[in-house]
């Protein structure tokens, strides 16, 4: 898979118009594709039914672009994974698990990401099954949804040209202790590349950082034509998470380099490499789930395979997320996807009084992509600013 990195290609940045519109097109596709999931997160729905329809969906939606160059590589670039309550991350259940269903009342996350030629647009929405404006979710749900959604549009309003990863850090403390709540300890936002949705490069913003990480994380500046991934995690627990008993399903390629010895072990990787690149992927993918498993093993012993393991909050509290892909820009920034947060749902006894939170917040996300054309669509990512409730 070296074309993928060695070509002029790769170090093209988002000022190349094709790459412009290649990341624009996977947050459209993204955003279609979260939509649509969220209709099927209903109080008896299963998970791995409303996982199965995202993938599916994802393949679909992106096979309907680019079919002149049969070379371009385009499909999930996150797997769909639906986390309810207190499982923070990557939940995508095979058929062979035991089923999990939807429950009226679960507070529960929807992460997925398209690409297209590698360039990805990832996302993830928190929701309440069953809040309506008229009933809205409250007490300590209402307080985990409404900090994780104000600390990400906080974070959107910080990731401009000449600002720090540590104003966000900073920022995203204020606004979880209002809401009597925690960000997850140790979670990253990366800035991303081509082929690469997380660690591209050494530029990183921490939620709550680790002792560890107060040493090894450095300070530093958001730059023109870079792409991020902003991820957030909140609890009302204690920050605290650790890793679930549940089995690892998602993993993504290393750049570790390995000659496999089991014939199972060869036609698997081969198989990896050629369907997802270096993207993360689900062993649901795989038709043969009992023969993926075989292969799999081996794969990971050598580190030729990163697993993405299931986190849960330690304290047991339900977590919620929000994430999108931003671009930065010389005038601000572009949000490619997100936005779909309805703030009726909710109703918290706890609100936001730092006044430099308050002017921060009510600063327009909406920013000039520098384009001629407006497209309607583009109003559920920057969107105006919304109450803080």
């Amino acid at each position: 898979m070296a074309d993928l990195y060695d070509s002029d290609e790769e170090e093209l940045t988002i000022e190349n118009d094709a790459v412009l519109t290649k990341y624009k097109t996977a947050g459209e596709i993204s955003n279609l594709v979260m939509k649509a999931v969220i209709n099927e997160v209903i109080p008896g729905a299963s998970v791995i039914d409303i996982c199965s329809f995202g993938d599916k969906m994802i393949l679909d939606e992106t096979a309907k672009h680019y079919k002149k160059d049969k070379q371009l590589k385009k499909g999930i670039a996150f797997p769909t994974c639906i986390c309810v309550n207190e499982i923070v991350c990557h939940f995508s259940p095979l058929r062979s698990d035991p089923i999990v269903t939807i429950k009226e009342g679960d507070l529960v996350k929807i992460e997925l990401g398209v690409h297209i030629d590698g360039y990805a647009g990832v996302v993830a929405h928190s929701l309440v099954v069953g809040a309506t404006a008229e009933n809205p979710a409250t007490g300590g749900l209402a307080d985990a949804v409404l900090a994780a959604h104000h600390c990400s549009e906080a974070a959107l309003r910080l990731i401009k040209a000449g600002n720090t990863n540590k104003q966000i850090t900073e920022t995203i403390q204020k606004i979880t202790e209002a809401y009597n709540s925690s960000p997850l300890e140790g979670m990253l936002s990366y800035e991303i590349k081509r082929y690469q949705t997380e660690g591209a490069t050494d530029k990183q913003i921490v939620l709550n950082p680790s002792e560890a990480q107060k040493k090894e994380i450095k300070n530093m500046e958001f730059a023109v034509h870079e792409v991020y991934a902003m991820d957030v995690f909140v609890t009302t627990g204690s920050g605290k998470m650790k890793e679930s008993n549940v089995s690892t399903t998602v993993h993504k390629r290393s750049d570790e380099m390995y000659s496999l010895k089991m014939k199972a072990s060869r036609a698997f990787f081969s198989d990896v490499c050629n369907r997802f690149t270096m993207m993360p992927f689900t062993l649901r993918a795989f038709e043969d789930e009992k023969k993926a498993k075989m292969g799999l093993k081996e794969c990971v012993t050598h580190e030729l395979l990163h697993p993405y393991p299931v986190q849960q909050d330690s304290d047991g509290k339900p977590v919620a997320q929000f994430k999108y892909t931003v671009l930065v820009v010389p005038n601000g920034n572009i949000r490619i996807n997100g936005g779909l947060f309805d703030p009726s749902l909710f109703k918290s006894e706890h609100k936001i009084e730092d006044k430099e939170v308050l002017a921060l917040l009510a600063q327009s996300a909406n920013r000039k992509a520098g384009g001629k054309k407006k497209k309607e669509k583009s109003t559920d990512c920057d969107s105006a600013l919304i109450p803080l409730l």
